[in-house]
């Protein structure tokens, strides 16, 4: 069974001193939009693939999102994150 989706209804904010329409994906759980896409892509793994695990390179938001999402559907997962990565 997959929980519930850890993906936050995102508002959007007209900015007229740049003239566009801001999706404040800032507002989700990881800070960014990378969330959304790790979501999908794990919750579409078949058993066998989930019961492998997932590994990811990341230096930031890609694997904040991937770490969440594994997570929260009990699937194990590994971020490689570089040496000089901020701390951030």
């Amino acid at each position: 069974m997959t929980p519930s989706s850890p993906i936050r209804r995102t508002p959007t904010h007209f900015a007229s001193e740049l003239g566009a329409v801001l999706k404040l994906e800032n507002l989700q759980r990881t800070g960014s939009f990378k969330l959304r896409g790790a979501w999908t892509k794990l919750c579409r793994l078949d058993a066998e693939l989930r019961s492998a695990g997932v590994l990811t390179a990341s230096a930031g938001n890609h694997g904040a999102g991937l770490a969440l999402a594994a997570s929260l559907l009990g699937i194990r997962a590994r971020v490689v994150v570089p040496e000089g990565t901020p701390l951030v």
